[in-house]
């Protein structure tokens, strides 16, 4: 009985992980990149707040996969704050907030006025932040959206 070839499918193989191997470090190396913009973009939102007398309550606050940027209050509601960092101007950073992001902002924000028993109005921002660190230049978009009626998806 003659033995099995092994080599072509083994070298096969190790092409194949290599280039995935590679593939999967160079995305990892950009979504880093990535990451650190929009960490930076945050941070520079949140100087942004405070140099605004904004009382800074959480950052980056989750429940499930439910996250709010931002929560901040003033003396009289609670802000919640939605980043979008972009380094070009090709493409607002707000339009990035759609119908689907402002039901998941809405959800999540459900979940912390029960879970904190806030009894304050509430207020939602979108701050958009543009260019690159250190040179960002800042829109704060006060009263972005309203909740809608219905929440629930169609």
């Amino acid at each position: 009985m003659a033995r099995p070839i092994v080599k072509p499918i083994f070298i096969r193989w190790w092409g194949i992980s290599r280039f995935y191997a590679n593939f999967v470090q160079k995305f990892n190396i950009a979504m880093a990149q990535h990451n650190e913009l929009g960490k930076a973009g945050e941070t520079a939102a949140i100087e942004y707040l405070e140099a605004k007398g904004y009382q800074i309550r959480h950052i980056n606050w989750h429940r499930g996969h439910l996250e709010l940027d931002i929560i901040a209050q003033t003396d009289d509601e609670l802000v919640i704050v939605e980043v979008k960092t972009r380094s070009g101007d090709w493409e607002l950073p707000e339009d990035a907030v759609n119908n689907t992001k402002i039901r998941r902002i809405i959800s999540a924000t459900d979940y912390y006025i029960k879970y904190f028993n806030i009894d304050l109005p509430v207020r939602f921002d979108i701050i958009a932040v543009i260019g690159k660190q250190p040179d960002f230049t800042i829109e704060h978009i006060e009263d972005a959206f309203y909740p809608p009626v219905n929440t629930y998806r169609r």
